[in-house]
């Protein structure tokens, strides 16, 4: 479920390797001068979220643990996932910009001669523990080892799902840099990663990588990795701006006003990769629905329909409470309201924003029923007609 975080073990007991490690020390001080930290925690923008389930508990697990509910949330088939290879990621993209989902919300991005890898988990669970915990739904696109250099690993938060400490460590046995959110390196360092490799940002900071900028942005989220996390360790959105092209990575977050002043200083972008899935009515703060998502993505670009958005956050892990292949048709047809140009890319499959990008609803295939409850009547002549289909298959309109 969103945002689900595991028990810290009990006084006196060893701290897990996976749980990472609590800043302290200069890092603690400067947290502590951050001027998005008060009364002892990290603030959201636009005042507290809501970072536990809201509402009634019965109802929360009468929706979550239904068994008809519990099929819904998974696919019904094997998840097509692209056979990446080697030699389509070692040739140029041709427009400068090229993109490749890897599941949930990693991805990597190919920018201007440069390899940005952001919220790399390819970990069987997004999880402390190899027994327990939500287990992948398909395999990771390509192994890790096989994806060629990366100039630097961006990291949005520190929860299981978006910072995995088994891959991390493979990492850190690269000359890869890690640009992370403040707070996030003390995880890092203990787990291998040298302190000359970390660039830890507070929002609205940028650092330098080759020829890129990046600057960490507001988000609406909360982080921690234990049950007593004491939100010490900030999350975030991220730009990434190259010579020609630009980037953004919402990471996890609610929709709020801050998507318009992210676009206005730092827009427009080739391409976003905007979280639209695990939503629930249960957590409305701090995750978005994909028309949300939506509209989070016109707000970057200024209000307008451009460049090419990339739902994240959805297919991978079992999260929430919706049916697995609805943020796909949702933002579907939200996208398409408003004009908007969506990539639908199945995992792995590299594309570029400039060019023709992936449509199909590759999800049917596998789907089970998705009642389009976001459907609005629509008023012809003075009659509410409903839409066909409403309760039909994924895709049969």
């Amino acid at each position: 479920m969103a945002g689900f975080r595991f028990p810290s073990p009990g006084p006196g007991v060893p701290r897990p390797a996976a749980f990472g490690a609590d800043p302290s020390g200069e890092r603690m001080a400067r947290i502590r001068r951050s001027p998005h930290f008060g009364d002892g925690v990290f603030q959201n923008p636009g005042g507290p979220a809501r970072t536990r389930p809201s509402g009634s508990a019965r109802d929360f697990a009468k929706i979550y643990f239904d068994r008809e509910a519990k099929l819904r949330r998974a696919p019904r088939g094997t998840v097509p996932v692209h056979a990446t290879t080697l030699a389509d990621l070692a040739r140029p993209p041709a427009t400068g910009l090229r993109v490749t989902w890897m599941g949930h919300s990693s991805v990597l991005a190919e920018i201007d001669g440069q390899r940005v890898l952001f919220d790399p988990v390819w970990g069987e669970r997004c999880s402390p523990f190899p027994f327990a915990g939500p287990k992948r739904l398909h395999p990771a696109p390509v192994p890790l080892a096989a994806l060629g250099p990366v100039d630097v690993v961006v990291i949005s938060h520190d929860h299981y799902d978006h910072l995995d400490m088994s891959t991390i460590v493979a990492l850190a046995g690269t000359d890869t840099l890690f640009a992370v959110p403040l707070g996030v390196g003390a995880h890092l360092e203990r787990w291998g990663v040298g302190t000359d490799r970390l660039r830890e940002l507070d929002w609205h900071e940028s650092t330098r990588v080759g020829g890129l900028t990046l600057t960490a942005t507001p988000a609406r989220h909360f982080c921690g990795r234990g049950l007593r996390s004491t939100q010490h360790t900030l999350w975030a959105s991220w730009v990434v701006a190259g010579e020609e092209h630009r980037v953004f990575h919402s990471g996890d977050t609610g929709y709020f006003d801050g998507f318009r002043d992210i676009g206005a200083a730092h827009g427009t972008f080739d391409a976003t990769m905007i979280q639209l899935g695990a939503y629930a009515e249960f957590w409305p703060d701090i995750h978005m629905t994909p028309e949300e998502g939506v509209r989070a993505h016109l707000d970057l670009q200024g209000g307008s329909p451009g460049g090419a958005l990339l739902p994240i956050h959805w297919g991978t892990f079992n999260l929430a409470p919706h049916p697995w292949a609805e943020p796909g048709e949702w933002t579907k047809d939200a996208a398409e309201e408003a004009g908007q140009a969506v990539a639908f890319p199945r995992p792995g499959e590299p594309f570029e924003p400039a060019g023709e990008l992936p449509g199909e609803a590759w999800w049917r295939a596998v789907s089970g029923p998705v009642a389009r409850s976001w459907r609005r009547p629509r008023i012809a002549e003075g009659v509410v007609e409903t839409s066909k289909g409403d309760l039909d298959r994924a895709g049969e309109r």
